[in-house]
């Protein structure tokens, strides 16, 4: 595993595929990801098995994404504002006035490592003491990272270093290493970087004897022999819980190297061997889509995301990944554009309504837009119809929520 372990050169910039391709097919795999794995959460293969056969597309008959993509959305709205300058202070800002402060939705901010932030946060204690609790080595952060490579793209070492100012208010340790090695991976795929390149860029930022690598090595040793073979190496038997970093993360790895980077492959992969696989569905199709691009992802599955709903976080609704995807891109939205009309908090349901969406001629504007103040939430498009339809293109119990 060698050629997995020493620090990879700079990959050259693949021009077949744009930037601006890549960073929305890292975002939206995220949510296509997440939306296939959702049913197959927390579920043995044989349990997989028992419910679907082979699971190969959309198994539930309104597909819909977990907290996964909603944090996601998340992150990238405070990245896109902040850019390189984010610090801890405006991550904990951010927690208290988009999460923390204001009423919750059914699922209570979503799985045991959020839950025990906002707990922290609510008591009065600040970053690092607010990621001081028993589930700081979830795969909570590793959910959000993707927007760290997106924006770093090819500087896996920045998207490293800002993803761990991300999760400095809800993690630690294994936490804090399985959303850099998700970072780096993904800014290295936004080069069009070959799969060897972006497995080794992901370990190059995180320690070589910590427990993310050495699982993350195993699962893409044995990769080439299938997902049954990655997922004996990487799951420890019998533990209930399936929302362990090093677990997720190297299963997502493992499904992405199995694939050799083709999207369809490694989400469907990553699926079908169950455990948290919401999360490592959206992880591997992060990857896979920032590798190809958009058009890697099948359009059935892309054109079935909608903005979310905000089920697990009410301040994220009618936000869609495509156009987080714009806020991040060099010279476009975040701290470097123009502010859009936004949506007053205290007008804000459980969802946002139709009528306060950005007009379909308005979409240009959004995506030269900033993302929201964190008192207010922007509308940003038609509610259940994702940008492709409108544009005419063809873990574990109690911890996570639909979105």
């Amino acid at each position: 595993m060698a050629s997995f372990a020493c620090t990879p050169p700079a990959p050259a910039p693949d021009d077949a595929v744009g930037v601006r391709a890549r960073a929305r097919g890292a975002l939206l795999g995220l949510a296509v990801g997440d939306a296939l794995g959702a049913p197959a959460e927390n579920l043995k293969p044989s349990e997989i098995r028992a419910r679907w056969g082979r699971i190969t597309g959309y198994v539930a008959e309104i597909p819909s994404g977990t907290d996964d993509t909603e944090y996601a959305i998340f992150s990238g709205l405070l990245l896109a504002r902040h850019g390189s300058a984010l610090t801890p202070a405006h991550v904990e800002a951010a927690w208290h006035e988009w999460i923390a402060d204001r009423a919750e939705g059914p699922f209570r901010g979503a799985g045991f490592s959020e839950r025990g932030t906002l707990e922290n946060l609510r008591r009065g204690l600040a970053a690092p003491i607010s990621a001081q609790h028993r589930h700081a080595w979830s795969d909570g952060l590793a959910m959000r990272a993707a927007p760290f490579g997106v924006f770093a793209a090819g500087r896996p070492a920045e998207a490293a270093r800002l993803v761990a100012i991300d999760g400095s208010v809800s993690h630690e340790g294994e936490g804090i290493y399985g959303g850099q090695a998700v970072a780096a991976g993904v800014a290295a795929a936004m080069t069009g970087a070959p799969v060897p390149v972006v497995i080794a860029s992901a370990l190059a930022v995180i320690p070589e004897d910590s427990w993310t690598a050495r699982s993350l090595r195993r699962a893409v040793a044995v990769a080439h022999r299938g997902e049954r073979a990655v997922r004996s190496a990487v799951v420890i038997g019998g533990y209930p819980w399936t929302d362990l970093a090093p677990e997720a993360v190297a299963l997502a790895f493992g499904a992405y190297a199995a694939a050799d980077g083709d999207f369809r492959e490694a989400v469907l992969t990553a699926v079908n061997m169950g455990r948290d696989a919401d999360t490592t569905a959206a992880l591997s199709g992060a990857l896979s889509g920032a590798t190809h691009g958009i058009s890697a992802i099948p359009p059935a599955w892309a054109e079935a995301i909608g903005p979310v709903s905000g089920r697990c976080l009410p301040s994220m609704a009618g936000h869609h990944v495509l156009d987080v995807a714009e806020l991040l891109m060099p010279g476009e939205g975040g701290k470097w554009g123009v502010v859009v009309p936004e949506v007053p908090a205290e007008g804000l349901r459980a969802e946002v309504p139709v009528k306060a969406s950005v007009p379909a001629e308005a979409r240009g504007a959004v995506r030269e837009a900033a993302p929201p103040l964190p008192s207010t939430v922007q509308a940003t498009g038609a509610r259940g119809r994702s940008p492709l339809a409108r544009a005419g293109n063809t873990g574990h119990p109690g911890g996570e929520g639909q979105s």
